[in-house]
């Protein structure tokens, strides 16, 4: 349930064109290993007044390295101030750019990216003409690829998925997403209901065998992690909390929790692991927790996450929880994320890794102070439809000392927002679901997200 964090942002707003330079000629080894030629792709992904996003792909065209350095020099005095995927620094002109732990190693033709903001004069942002790789002269020529009227609010759509189905319009109040499949998700369907009112009677009616459908009534106190048994609808009756506690859903099956305050607790408010399958988690309201509000992990799968709001709280919603737990997490960690309300949440909006792919549409992110997404050890993120509003660092590949995953980003909304650092293939979503357009989505997550606004 906890990991490490990194924190270094991304500030950017619209997508422009790539610069590619390419060697004519050989290198020769020098102290750290060069390589024998190499190719570097820089672009201005994103610029805005005071500010610009680049993005860079060095690729290894000779022997293999191990451990290498880019540098370049900047003719416009333009200042690197952020970095992710290299460790970054400036003196005056000239920048360098190390590798970090997980992308040091470069085999014959094998690439590294890296992305970083940084400050310019609002005149000229001239692109670099030529690099060095391990000290090692690497040159070539650039085109122009600087926005020449960048515009930090328009959305720019990109890498769509030509397989994925044409939307249909269920309810956006229904069950839509991950949850849909495998089956689907009932909860404790027609079953019996009873009414849990404290935390002994809350625990037992959980940790119950059979189909249930438990309302929650009033505060209930508690600590700890209250174990969850399949077949399960967990219903907040108006103004349910459960303060202090969280629910723990651990190789079981078939949950539902909607409705429901989640107030400082001291682990985890929602924690699925150990395989657990067709989960939905709706309408819920989230703030002031010790670790994470929503955190999905170990093998677990067909996840819907929707309609919630987080505030007052940093580490929200992480999707595997280490990176050596491929073995049963590849394949697995399928999750829709849609309609939640990220409100002012820092980090984890959701960090993923391995899941593909992993669905975030018609979401409303609010001054995220640390990042929105992140998409790591190779997994597939669709950041689809979403409104982000005075976010630093929207989505990027790559977080802390995970590898990157993939992110294709289409049909988003920037208000005061870079867009963010996107890049692979996602596989495509096997379920029917409404886009709404994402200029609306502010509007529409705000009135309906979050505990009290559904009665059920």
């Amino acid at each position: 349930m906890r990991t490490a964090q990194r924190r270094m942002t991304l500030l950017a707003t619209t997508a422009a064109a790539t610069a590619t330079l390419l060697t004519a000629g050989l290198l020769t080894a020098v102290s750290a290993q060069a390589a024998a030629g190499c190719q570097v792709a820089y672009s201005v992904a994103s610029q805005w007044p005071g500010g610009f996003t680049g993005n860079v792909t060095v690729t290894n065209l000779g022997d293999p390295v191990s451990g290498w350095t880019l540098g370049w020099s900047y003719a416009a005095g333009q200042q690197v101030s952020q970095a992710w995927g290299a460790t970054v620094s400036q003196s005056g002109s000239q920048v360098s750019a190390t590798n970090v732990d997980y992308n040091g190693n470069l085999a014959t033709n094998g690439s590294a990216s890296f992305g970083f903001n940084a400050s310019w004069n609002n005149a000229s942002n001239p692109l670099p003409t030529s690099f060095t790789l391990n000290n090692v002269a690497c040159t070539g020529g650039t085109t122009p690829t600087t926005p020449a009227n960048p515009s930090p609010s328009t959305p720019t759509p990109s890498n769509p998925l030509p397989s994925d189905p044409v939307p249909s319009i269920p309810p956006q109040t229904g069950l839509v997403g991950w949850a849909t499949q495998n089956g689907g998700t009932t909860g404790g369907g027609g079953a019996p209901t009873t009414t849990v009112t404290n935390a002994s009677a809350l625990t037992s009616a959980l940790n119950a065998t059979g189909s249930a459908v438990i309302r929650v009534s009033g505060t209930i106190s508690c600590s700890g992690m209250l174990r969850v048994r399949s077949n399960k609808t967990i219903l907040g009756n108006s103004g349910a909390t459960i303060a202090g506690c969280g629910l723990n859903i651990s190789g079981d099956r078939n949950v539902i929790i909607r409705n429901l305050t989640f107030r400082d607790w001291n682990d985890d408010a929602i924690n699925v692991q150990e395989s657990a399958t067709n989960i939905w988690i709706d309408h819920n309201s989230f703030s002031n927790g010790y670790d994470g509000a929503v955190d999905i992990k170990r093998g677990s799968d067909f996840v819907t996450v929707s309609w919630n709001r987080v505030f007052n709280h940093d580490k929200t919603m992480l999707l595997g929880h280490s990176d050596d737990n491929g073995g049963q997490d590849i394949g697995h960690l399928r999750v829709s994320y849609h309609h939640n309300w990220f409100d002012g949440s820092n980090q984890r909006n959701p960090r993923v890794r391995f899941g593909n792919p992993v669905h975030l549409f018609n979401n409303y992110y609010r001054a995220n102070g640390g990042y929105g997404v992140a998409s790591t050890e190779n997994a597939g993120v669709l950041v689809e439809g979403n409104y982000f509003e005075n976010v630093r660092d929207t989505y990027h590949l790559g977080e802390g000392d995970s590898g990157p995953g993939r992110i294709v980003a289409r049909n988003n909304h920037f208000v005061n927002s870079p867009t963010g650092q996107a890049g692979g293939s996602v596989a495509s979503i096997p379920y029917s679901y409404q886009l709404d357009t994402a200029s609306n989505v502010k509007s529409i997550v705000t009135a309906g997200a979050g505990a009290g606004r559904i009665t059920v």
